[in-house]
């Protein structure tokens, strides 16, 4: 069974606070589990305590740490909201999977942003013309000529963070009214029951997924002590890039293909050139990305889409992940053109409000140094 340490110890040998020890857990690199003597405490499998240590002996210059910190090899910002857990989204403790399973995205933002009071959408806003331009022209307008998050109490905050999702999701097509979010999409995009409990389960998937960049924009917002649409929109932007919340266009424009010239041509294609499958695999699943799982299990993709998934999936050994779920569900309902992406931000713009809301809590700009590699002037 191994060894296990408590977390003084851990904390001794690694020469961290207690906040890194709960980011290197929620990234998998340390494994933990309860104190049979005292069910309050945490131990930590001491071979992988070994193995960090071993990692920070072999000696990095301080310009290498930095950099790392920004990209990923070292946990930078602690954060409650969501973490991976043993290759599973948890969201304040709660498996995202199983939340998905009956929770509605009103409850799951209730749980992210910690509120003590039931969460509503509900919006009376029409838009003529719904779409990303109506989303980001309606957020970029209240960003303009909104209050600072400064000196103001946190229900008054909530209530404005239920007014801007509300918002962004009428943008995106929702139908207005009082009626929980994934309905008013259903009513919205003329789709039955049916789908509008797959929207919900999609949505409550999305909603957010540890410290991604879009998150870490609206973070950098936040702790300027700008407005909340501000520092949703600064997140919406990033979220938009197609390395990023806008991959599932990728994965259309794939589909696209495969619908065109078949599932086998597509993939000869994409294997005999070395072109990676846009939607297989995620570095943060290795065995794969259980919210794709979870979403393909509630309905069955068009055929010629579900045999390239299949296909694809046998050959690379890479498993589809939540991109090619999104994608495949727009496909099979036939959805609006960017039903994706709309599905995607309204759900994510929860998470970036979360975490806008918990980096108010720190009372510190982020500001990180950058790291000249320029000409340098003449000496003299």
């Amino acid at each position: 069974m191994g060894s296990w340490i408590s977390m003084a110890e851990v904390c001794s040998q690694l020469g961290v606070r207690p906040q890194t020890i709960y980011a290197y857990v929620s990234r998998g690199k340390l494994e933990v589990m309860p104190d049979p003597t005292d069910t309050r405490r945490s131990l930590y499998r001491a071979e992988d305590v070994a193995g960090l240590a071993k990692r920070k002996q072999a000696g990095r210059k301080h310009e290498t740490l930095a950099t790392n910190t920004l990209f990923g090899a070292e946990p930078s910002i602690p954060t409650a909201i969501s973490a991976f857990i043993r290759q599973h989204l948890v969201y304040r403790g709660q498996d995202a999977v199983a939340l998905a399973q009956t929770a509605s995205l009103e409850a799951a933002a209730q749980l992210l942003w910690n509120a003590d009071q039931a969460v509503d959408f509900s919006s009376a806003t029409r838009v003529s013309s719904p779409g990303r331009v109506a989303a980001f022209t309606g957020l970029a307008a209240l960003a303009a000529t909104g209050h600072s998050t400064h000196g103001r109490m946190t229900r008054v905050l909530h209530g404005e963070c239920q007014a801007l999702v509300g918002q962004l999701a009428n943008a995106f097509g929702a139908q207005p009214g009082k009626q929980p979010l994934h309905l008013r999409f259903a009513q919205g995009w003329k789709q039955p029951a049916q789908v509008a409990e797959l929207l919900r389960t999609a949505m409550v998937l999305l909603v957010d997924h540890e410290l991604t960049s879009s998150a870490f924009a609206a973070r950098i917002a936040a702790s300027t002590g700008a407005s909340l649409p501000a520092c949703l929109l600064s997140g919406l932007t990033t979220l938009s890039g197609p390395l990023h919340g806008d991959a599932s266009g990728r994965v259309k424009a794939l589909f696209n293909e495969v619908e065109r010239l078949g599932e086998d041509q597509v993939i000869a294609h994409y294997l005999s050139t070395g072109l990676p499958l846009p939607g297989f695999g995620h570095h943060l699943y290795p065995d794969g990305d259980p919210r794709a799982a979870a979403l393909l299990a509630q309905f069955e993709p068009p055929d010629v889409i579900a045999r390239f998934i299949e296909k694809a999936t046998q050959l690379t050994g890479l498993p589809p992940n939540i991109d090619v779920a999104l994608a495949a569900l727009v496909a099979h309902y036939r959805l609006p053109e960017d039903a994706a992406f709309g599905l995607f931000a309204t759900a994510r713009s929860i998470g970036l409000l979360a975490h806008s809301l918990e980096q108010l809590s720190v009372a510190q700009v982020i500001r990180p140094r950058g790291r000249y590699v320029g000409v340098m002037p003449e000496a003299g």
